[in-house]
C-alpha cells in the first residue's frame, strides 16, 4: 500500500522501514503512528522478511520526538485513550520478527523510545539522544521511563529524564543505550549486514530466540526458565530443527522451510 509519512523497502529477506518527514526531523504525527503500525503489520504477515530495519529519511534525523503541535489541545481523557491496544510502542513491541534501529540522527523523546523498543540499535557516530520531555513540562510518554532504567541502569536513566539533556553515540553506547556505533556512511550498509546475517538462520528459532528474549524483561528467573522451556520444546517439533542438525553433520548449509 501507499504510505504518506512513511517508506517500505525489500531487500531479500530484508523489510527497511524509513520514517519520512525530514522536512520535519521525522516528527512522529498522529499519521505517521499509525503508518509505523502498518507497515510493520505488513512486514511480519510477509512470510519472505525476515528481519526489519527501523531508520530516518535525510541526513539529520531518525526521530526527533512527537510532533509537539499535537500537544496543544488534547485533553487528559484525549491522552488517556492513546494508550489503548493500537498504540505504537505496543505494535513495535508485539512485532515478531527481529527489528534493527539505525538511528541515524536525533533520537529524541518518542523518537528515543522508538529506537529502545526495537531489539537491536545501531547508530551512527552523528546520532544525538534524549528525553526532553521535562523542558515541555511533561514526562515520558511512551515508554522512556520504562524501558530506558532496563537498558542504562536507574541512575543514568533518572539523569536523562530528569535533565532533558542530550548526549551523543558514544555516551549512549558505554550506558547501554545503543549496541554498536558506525562513521555515519556506513550505518545503513551495517545493519543491512546484521540483519542479513539474522536473515540466514531459521526463523522459527530466531522469532522463538527474541520471544524467549523479550520474556527476560518480564518474568521472574524461574519462570522465565520455564517459557524458555517451553519455547525450546516447541522447537524440537519443526521440520527445521531435522534440518538444522542434519546440515550440520553433513557440513553444509542448511535450507530452511521456516516449519
Amino acid at each position: 500500500m501507499a504510505y504518506e509519512t512513511v517508506t517500505l523497502e525489500r531487500k531479500g529477506g530484508v523489510g527497511i522501514l524509513r520514517l519520512n518527514r525530514p522536512d520535519k526531523l521525522n516528527a512522529l504525527n498522529s499519521t505517521m503512528k499509525a503508518e509505523i503500525g502498518q507497515a510493520l503489520d505488513d512486514l511480519d504477515r510477509d512470510d519472505t522478511i525476515r528481519v526489519a530495519i527501523i531508520t530516518g529519511a535525510g541526513p539529520k534525523a531518525f526521530a526527533a520526538g512527537a510532533d509537539i503541535n499535537e500537544f496543544q489541545n488534547p485533553t487528559a481523557l484525549d491522552q488517556w485513550k492513546n494508550y489503548g491496544h493500537t498504540q505504537l510502542y505496543n505494535v513495535v513491541d508485539r512485532f515478531s520478527k527481529p527489528l534493527i534501529a539505525a538511528v541515524n540522527g536525533y533520537a529524541l523523546g518518542g523518537g528515543c523510545e522508538l529506537a529502545m523498543v526495537c531489539d537491536i540499535r545501531i547508530a551512527s557516530d552523528r546520532a544525538k539522544f534524549g528525553q526532553p520531555e521535562i523542558n515541555l513540562g511533561i514526562i515520558p510518554g511512551g515508554g522512556g521511563s520504562q524501558r530506558l532504567p532496563r537498558l542504562v541502569g536507574l541512575g543514568a536513566a533518572m539523569r536523562l529524564i530528569l535533565t532533558g539533556e542530550m548526549i551523543d553515540a558514544n555516551t549512549a553506547k558505554e550506558i547501554g543505550l545503543v549496541d554498536e556505533v558506525v562513521p555515519h556512511e556506513e550505518l545503513e550498509a551495517r545493519a543491512l549486514a546484521l540483519a542479513g546475517a539474522i536473515a540466514e538462520k531459521g526463523p522459527v528459532a530466531v522469532r522463538l530466540a527474541k520471544e524467549a528474549v523479550k520474556a527476560s524483561t518480564r518474568l521472574p528467573l524461574d519462570s522465565g526458565l520455564r517459557y524458555e522451556q517451553s519455547l525450546f520444546s516447541i522447537v524440537f517439533s519443526t521440520e527445521d530443527r531435522g534440518e538444522g542438525v542434519k546440515a550440520f553433520l553433513e557440513k553444509r548449509p542448511p535450507r530452511w522451510k521456516g516449519r
